[in-house]
């Protein structure tokens, strides 16, 4: 069987992604995504829920250990069907264009885009923290961050690759700089009034530690969604997810480590900003400028390695829904998907705005996305079951390894989390859960349209 949808020809798109990325373009563009502002926020909440320094360093292996197991599943239907559309063609493959479908619309309303208005918000708090320009600053910064980054992408796949690689080696410097202050330099005992706090855990709250440490590493499945764009091939897939999920875990290990020397596990739980209490403690006030830069910076890049991935999916609906047709022009020139960065922008500008109207944009974001998110992470796991059945035939470069105990337990964890997402967000989750409503129905009124087209035509 074709690696494409057998419903599909070239007529029905303009232009195909070409591969011209390298290994170390999507071994960048995946960190970029991952290495965001969590690691700056969701440490002191791991800390509260763990209470001793050995539990939470076990938390944040564990979570690498997890995301590995998650990368090696994503490995095997990355390389036994690269394609442009990354998740939503594993899922069209295995559950239908209905449920394909579904997955698409929610990621260019929901997780997708509320991503990208997450990560700009964050740069929008630093910036207004600067530079004030009334009350709603957050929002209006956050608007031009998106505007920006969807046109540099919309310039081409080489200047969307390019400006990653800058801000990724703009913030690993940071990053560096942050982890040698905590390892070399003395802190001052008298920055952080430490609050005593009870060190026992239970299984409950090392649950939600995880919870939190899973959400830091989030991301690193958007390698699919470039696996058909990569020079040698999607076989080199397996190495980018693998080197990334090393990287990262290494990366998080050393900053967290650096928190635990200088802050204490205590110090840690109590702290509302553990990099600024860091800086402080190191560096004065000018360090605590320094880590507000650097967390505008970390959060600027996840948001272009986001912008740059989403519209791929965008692309991937506009091919094989007509309805969607306008999302399917791909500039071979650029090699990007021009209307679907455009459209993206404008979903995402939305998003903002309604965020701009509650009581923290950045909050309702995360709500407004997490619930949707680990509900087709889950069916992501459960699809790699269903293909190994469907189509026994297909040619694996590479098969996940102790199969299928790996699997499972990919798909118990992201149960788990869907769980959590629901039972611990607010009303966001709800109107996240009702946009996804939508999507079915706007799916069974297309279909309809789509019947009566064939039967005039017969």
């Amino acid at each position: 069987m074709s690696q494409d949808n057998p419903r599909l020809s070239k007529s029905n798109y303009q232009g195909n992604p070409k591969p011209v990325l390298l290994v170390t373009d999507a071994v960048v563009i995946i960190v970029g995504i991952v290495v965001g502002a969590g690691i700056f926020r969701t440490p002191a909440l791991v800390a509260i829920n763990t209470g001793s320094w050995e539990l939470f360093v076990s938390v944040w292996i564990l979570g690498g250990l997890v995301s590995l197991i998650g990368a090696l599943c994503y490995a095997e239907l990355s390389t036994t069907f690269p394609n442009t559309g990354g998740d939503y063609h594993f899922l069209m493959r295995a559950f239908g264009r209905g449920f394909g479908f579904l997955f698409a619309w929610a990621r260019m309303s929901i997780i997708q885009t509320g991503s990208i208005a997450l990560l700009a918000y964050i740069v929008g708090d630093y910036i207004a923290q600067l530079q004030s320009v009334g009350s709603y600053s957050s929002a209006i910064y956050a608007g031009l961050v998106v505007v920006l980054l969807t046109f540099i992408n919309i310039l081409g796949v080489k200047s969307g690759t390019q400006t990653q690689k800058l801000l990724v080696g703009v913030q690993f410097i940071g990053l560096f700089l942050l982890m040698l202050s905590g390892f070399l330099i003395s802190p001052s005992e008298s920055v952080l009034a430490e609050i005593p706090m009870d060190s026992s855990s239970s299984p409950r709250t090392i649950g939600l530690a995880m919870v939190f440490a899973l959400l830091t590493f989030g991301g690193w499945n958007e390698a699919g969604y470039i696996s058909a764009e990569l020079k040698k091939g999607s076989r080199k897939m397996v190495a980018v997810l693998i080197t990334s999920i090393l990287i990262i875990t290494g990366i998080y290990l050393l900053i967290n480590l650096a928190f635990l020397k200088v802050l204490g596990i205590d110090g840690l739980a109590s702290s509302q900003a553990p990099a600024i209490d860091l800086m402080r403690a190191t560096a004065g006030e000018i360090g605590v400028v320094f880590i507000g830069i650097l967390v505008a910076i970390a959060a600027l890049t996840s948001a272009n390695a986001t912008i740059f991935t989403g519209a791929r999916t965008n692309y991937a609906l506009g091919r094989d829904f007509h309805f969607f047709s306008i999302l399917s022009k791909w500039n071979t020139k650029t090699s990007s998907p021009i209307n679907a960065f455009i459209i993206q922008g404008l979903v995402a500008l939305l998003l903002i705005i309604i965020g701009a109207t509650t009581r923290d944009g950045f909050e309702s974001m995360v709500e407004f996305t997490a619930p949707v998110f680990w509900f087709f992470f889950l069916a992501i796991g459960i699809a790699l079951f269903v293909l190994r059945i469907k189509e026994p035939l297909a040619k694996r470069p590479f098969k996940v390894p102790l199969y299928p105990i790996t699997p499972i337990v990919f798909c118990l964890v992201c149960a788990y989390l869907l769980y959590s997402s629901l039972v611990y967000t607010g009303i966001g989750a709800l109107v996240g859960v009702g946009v996804l409503a939508l999507g079915m129905i706007l799916f069974f009124f297309i279909r309809k349209q789509e019947t009566r087209k064939r039967s005039i035509l017969k």
